[in-house]
């Protein structure tokens, strides 16, 4: 699925009410102190980040949709911020950035990736010592979540103990998740329940 295609539609009410509770969530989850630098991986329009860039120093906004991410700046510009910074990047497919973070954070963005344990040491590299991951998204389902589109070809969510044992097996520690977010959506005239995990983790 190309995420460019949905980009100017994407800031639905649902989607910015949702954005709301996960920055929450994530906020208190962790102890950020006001000279952490972070990084969003997989920002889309940075609804998450627009709800935490007050809790950082800096934020870096990655993502490989060229689409999101003029969407993006064109909000950062309309809305003056000044700490959060855009990165038309594709860290899954070995593109890396010159720089380290405190913080980690990314929603519904992990079931895109078929390599989930490559992303998740790259991610371990990315972050700094003391530094954590948090990752938002589907408990695992029977597909119906992404059945109106053909070409989706990641995972069906996650069992949280499976991907507990990924990030331990990258060398993450403290890893707490809980299921925190439940919702549906209409999906071929029929509703289909889900919910959202939040798990974290540090890197020692």
């Amino acid at each position: 699925m190309s995420f460019d295609d949905y980009a100017k539609t994407w800031d639905t009410d649902k989607r910015i009410n949702r954005a709301k509770i996960i920055a929450k969530k994530i906020r208190n989850s962790i102890d950020i102190d006001e000279n952490d630098s972070a990084m969003e991986f997989g920002c889309g329009t940075g609804l998450i980040s627009f709800n935490l860039y007050d809790k950082f120093k800096s934020i870096a906004l990655i993502d490989s949709s060229k689409g999101m991410i003029d969407i993006l700046n064109s909000k950062i510009n309309k809305y003056k911020v000044t700490n959060m910074f855009a990165h038309h990047l594709d860290i899954s497919s070995g593109n890396s950035l010159n720089m380290k973070f405190d913080v980690i954070y990314t929603s519904m963005v992990l079931h895109h990736i078929n390599n989930t344990k490559a992303i998740i040491n790259t991610l371990h590299q990315l972050l700094n010592k003391n530094g954590y991951l948090c990752i938002v998204d589907l408990d695992e389902e029977d597909g119906s979540f992404h059945k109106e589109y053909p070409y989706f070809d990641g995972h069906n969510g996650f069992n949280q103990d499976d991907l507990k044992d990924i990030l331990i097996n990258s060398g993450f520690s403290d890893i707490e998740s809980n299921t925190f977010f439940y919702d549906d959506k209409i999906v071929k005239d029929e509703k289909v329940n889900y919910s959202l995990f939040l798990m974290k983790a540090r890197k020692y």
